[in-house]
């Protein structure tokens, strides 16, 4: 047979075995995703130090001890992960202030493997007393705590950022192709690979099980800390997505939840879906106690397409997020959400991202707290860069209500939020968020208001309503 016929032979088998190849992977990509059942005992919520409540999901919602429906609204902080290539700024008391202050109840912090476990199979006990000691200030200042597993593109601190420990890692050449992107880092090769096994295979998996194990065990008698971010922004590829949601992604949270759940069946578990540009998160259906979707939202702001001032997209994609949270079943929350604070229109997309997520009555965590005038309130030396992005960010807000109050969208700039009570409401306070560094104090008003307590100190507003009487109540600055 001529050589150019056995060429053409070989290059037709090829090309016919990589069709095959994508119709299986189409085939198992689009077949039911089915359901997971996480094996966790019974909650035994103890006393605590915290004056912060207990947190648990019911009907759909996070509720606190007395049932009250529960909004959790504020920042993120990196300040205790390792960036060797740009160490984050710090945190510390008097950030805690200003943000109860200013009426915000939690801190989403991030926390690193790679600092937790940095040998593998010994847990470092003072950057756990680190974390602890973080946790207890922002407790102090009425601020829960979501404990916020961080992972970058770049996998390791060993490649320039947080995530994995060094161990946990595959020597290739960590090799950047395209530098002046931000999401270019999971192109290098080490990167990649390192992060492609950690999801092939349950040989590092098992001990970021009995990493979180660690974490868990110390802080499950904390009611102060709201619960566990299990793994930040995984993201698929080089594994097609929609096969690495559903064979992948979802059974490390089953995995992580049965593993945590052993050692702390108390606090709340968050799952996220997947960060690969507007590409929706295919969720399998995850039978588990007290599970929150605590998903990212950055179309319009580092995802195209970029934010002109219509929201229409924007509330496109909150809806997609609300589908996704239906689905695990769980109540969603967005555990990231942001803008560069010096671009044009980052006060417009706040203003309309915190308008869906009031109009949703869901909370939030922005990114973040204390970096610089870019993407931060405060920046590292601890002055306030962007108060006004902050009067925008601390608008007024129900963190904590009994069923039959319905709140409108708060007013930041100019200090007012609606409550229409239904006459059904239980007789328990309604606790608001309202903000003393950029508001004066706030006047109460509604004809089935029995009492109001304004505490500027803590940034909270308490409301006794007369029971069995419904009305609307009218809170406007003063």
């Amino acid at each position: 047979m001529p050589p150019r016929r056995r060429r053409w032979r070989w290059l037709r088998r090829i090309g016919l075995g990589l069709v095959a190849l994508v119709i299986l992977l189409t085939i198992v990509a689009y077949l039911p995703a089915g359901s997971l059942t996480a094996s966790v005992p019974p909650a035994r919520y103890g006393q605590g130090d915290s004056s912060l409540s207990w947190l648990r999901t019911a009907n759909g919602q996070i509720v606190d001890a007395s049932g009250r429906k529960v909004l959790l609204r504020g920042f993120n902080a990196d300040a205790l992960v390792a960036y060797p290539k740009d160490p984050p700024a710090p945190l510390d008391e008097a950030d805690a202030t200003l943000m109860q202050q200013a009426g915000f109840d939690v801190v989403r912090l991030g926390i690193d493997w790679s600092q937790l476990e940095p040998v593998r199979g010994r847990i470092d006990q003072a950057y756990l007393d680190r974390i602890a000691g973080t946790v207890s200030t922002l407790n102090r200042h009425g601020l829960w705590v979501v404990l916020d597993m961080h992972f970058r593109l770049g996998w390791s601190p060993r490649f320039g950022y947080s995530g994995a420990p060094g161990w946990a890692t595959i020597g290739l050449p960590n090799w950047n192709p395209l530098p002046q992107y931000s999401w270019s880092p999971s192109l290098s090769p080490a990167a990649f690979t390192s992060d492609t096994y950690f999801w092939l295979s349950s040989d590092w998996k098992k001990d970021f099980y009995r990493t979180w194990q660690a974490v868990a065990n110390r802080f499950k008698d904390n009611p102060g800390v709201a619960g566990y971010d299990i793994f930040n922004e995984a993201h698929p590829l080089p594994i097609p997505p929609r096969i690495f949601d559903k064979y992948y992604l979802w059974p490390m949270f089953k995995d992580a939840i049965d593993a945590i759940g052993a050692v702390d069946s108390n606090h709340l578990f968050f799952v996220e879906g997947i960060l690969l540009l507007t590409m929706n998160t295919v969720v399998v259906h995850l039978n588990a106690p007290n599970v929150v979707y605590g998903t990212h939202l950055y179309e319009g702001s580092l995802i195209p397409p970029f934010w002109t001032g219509d929201s229409t997209f924007l509330r496109q994609r909150f809806q997609q997020r609300v589908s996704e949270a239906a689905e695990v079943p769980a109540p969603l929350w967005i555990g990231e959400v942001g803008y560069d604070l010096t671009q044009k229109g980052a006060l417009s997309y706040a203003d309309a991202a915190l308008n869906e997520a009031d109009d949703l009555g869901i909370g939030w965590a922005w990114w973040q707290w204390r970096e610089n005038q870019y993407w931060g309130i405060v920046d590292r030396g601890g002055k306030i860069v962007n108060m006004n992005a902050l009067r925008h960010l601390a608008r007024p807000y129900v963190i904590a209500a009994p069923a039959g109050v319905h709140p409108g969208r708060g007013d930041g700039v100019r200090g007012a939020l609606q409550l229409k009570v239904d006459g059904s409401h239980t007789d328990v306070p309604i606790v608001v968020g309202w903000s003393a560094l950029t508001l004066t104090a706030p006047v109460a008003s509604g004809t089935c208001l029995n009492s109001s307590h304004w505490d500027a100190t803590m940034g909270r507003l308490m409301l006794q309503l007369d029971p069995g009487r419904g009305c609307s109540l009218t809170l406007t600055a003063a």
